[in-house]
């Protein structure tokens, strides 16, 4: 009798954790000193998504002639991974960790849902329309009061968060399209890791030469070492693991939803430990984010909520590494 609410009590814990873990990259990233975040990036997916695709080997060798059939996906999901982690620490080098982080995991379940619209035919609903709204009033308001926080003596300062917000819609562009990529593997009898697998380890080995022209710096002193170690070994591996192990816990939903501690565990760790300052106008913008991923991830009830979920929340590529999709649905 006690041991499924015990069981779900681990696999929130687990999720918590993960998503906590998610929210220290930008802070984490700011203490390496003179490393520019395309090293960051490329240490964090490079060497974090070998490690990842080391652990499913052997999956990944059982399925190999699947994997094979489905090049073009894998090529696709592979560059979006390799790209991803340039634009989205980019993203915060420019905007600031709070905004860069915000505006990734905000845009990322609504260019989900437009992939989904454009590939494979999936209607918008009302309910994308009111988060998407929401998301988008946000992202505004955080352009906005950043903007007019600069002023016109620091123009070119206002122009870098504009061009920071850009860069993380370009980063939750990929991070769907990488976890819908994932998707179509497993509906095509690949099995869940060694789809995640072949997509991170391929776009973690083509990040390596990202990594040699750029990472030199991360050598440069221990305190440079261990943000390169802890970035590629506990906000990749150790919290994908994590996130997996929570999931055959609890439902999707649930996992989802509590991972959007993701965004208030970093946008607090910027304010704490970074310093940076937001004006009224940007928490209100960073709440209707945070607000939207809530729209887009509480589920309505019946069936629905297990096809919902697949499109939406920050850490899809988690979910997908955990659950294989049959039929439009996600089981365990």
């Amino acid at each position: 009798m006690t041991s499924q609410p015990s069981a779900s009590f681990v696999g929130i814990a687990c999720v918590l954790i993960a998503s906590a873990l998610w929210g220290t990259t930008g802070t984490t990233a700011t203490l390496a000193s003179g490393v520019g975040p395309l090293g960051i990036g490329a240490v964090a997916m490079g060497l974090g998504g070998l490690l990842l695709a080391l652990t499913a080997l052997r999956s990944i060798l059982k399925s190999r002639h699947r994997i094979a059939g489905q090049w073009p996906m894998l090529v696709l999901g592979s560059l979006s991974v390799a790209i991803y982690p340039l634009a989205f620490y980019s993203s915060m080098h420019l905007a600031g960790v709070a905004i860069g982080t915000v505006i990734s995991i905000g845009s990322a379940p609504l260019a989900a849902s437009l992939i989904e619209r454009f590939f494979d035919g999936q209607k918008l609903t009302t309910r994308w329309i009111l988060g998407a709204a929401a998301g988008l009033a946000g992202a505004a308001l955080l352009t906005f009061s950043e903007s007019a926080g600069h002023g016109g003596a620091d123009a070119q300062d206002a122009r870098a968060v504009l061009y920071g917000i850009l860069l993380g819609l370009l980063s939750g562009l990929l991070y769907a399209l990488y976890s819908w990529v994932a998707r179509r593997l497993m509906q095509a009898g690949i099995p869940p890791r060694a789809a995640m697998g072949s997509i991170f380890g391929i776009g973690g080995m083509a990040l390596l030469p990202v990594l040699a022209a750029t990472g030199a710096p991360l050598l440069a002193s221990w305190t440079n070492i261990a943000v390169g170690v802890y970035m590629a070994l506990v906000p990749v591996l150790v919290a994908y693991v994590l996130f997996a192990y929570g999931l055959a816990r609890v439902s999707a939903t649930m996992a989802t939803t509590l991972s959007l501690l993701e965004p208030v565990i970093a946008a607090v760790l910027a304010v704490v430990v970074v310093g940076e300052r937001l004006p009224v106008a940007g928490w209100v913008g960073v709440g209707l984010i945070v607000g939207s991923l809530f729209i887009l991830t509480v589920p309505i009830g019946g069936r629905r909520r297990h096809r919902d979920i697949g499109r939406s929340g920050a850490s899809g590529a988690a979910l997908a590494l955990a659950t294989p999709v049959r039929e439009g649905r996600l089981r365990r």
